[in-house]
């Protein structure tokens, strides 16, 4: 049974929430409403959640899994918090199959993309402007680091991971 209440405690977060933060007050509401945790408890886990890699509801269920009912808890409570994620992409995919040749279809598809572009763009100029302008002055290595990067990810597809690491040694070396 508590395998149950774990899924559909979780599966109502990951419903009634838009991710991140958002999700604190719900998952403290359903874990004292259940009397798994204390608030006290639920803060710690919202603490460690934040610390380690990956999305806030992710590590949150995994935490509060593990507290609740063990690594099977963990596993019921992920399961819990990724439903939305799984049911609207599972949707999205059938929809998209079966309207794939619709007008109606097409023309969306010919909003959205550019759309997302635009999202994209906004994101990069903003990021660009608060790591290039720094107390109103233009910080040159940022700039250099940007674009060798770029050059590097693009030109010769280089990974993430070996990006990040070389930008950081730039960083050293640079500033």
């Amino acid at each position: 049974m508590i395998f149950v209440e774990l899924f559909i405690a979780f599966c109502k977060i990951g419903f009634t929430s838009f991710g991140g933060m958002s999700m604190i007050p719900l998952i403290n509401s359903e874990m004292m409403n259940h009397g798994w945790m204390t608030h006290s408890e639920v803060l710690d886990i919202v603490a460690i959640a934040e610390m380690t890699p990956g999305p806030l509801g992710i590590n949150c269920a995994t935490f509060a899994g593990i507290r609740t009912a063990g690594v099977a808890g963990a596993l019921v409570a992920n399961l819990g918090i990724s439903m939305p994620t799984l049911t609207i992409c599972a949707l999205a995919a059938v929809f998209f199959e079966k309207f794939k040749d619709s007008k109606w279809l097409k023309g969306c598809m010919m909003g959205i993309r550019p759309a997302t572009l635009g999202l994209i763009a906004g994101a990069l100029v903003v990021l660009g402007e608060s790591n290039l302008i720094v107390e109103n002055v233009f910080y040159w290595p940022a700039a250099v680091i940007a674009i060798a990067v770029g050059i590097l990810m693009y030109k010769f597809k280089f990974s993430i991971p070996a990006a990040i690491v070389l930008a950081g040694v730039m960083g050293l070396v640079l500033a």
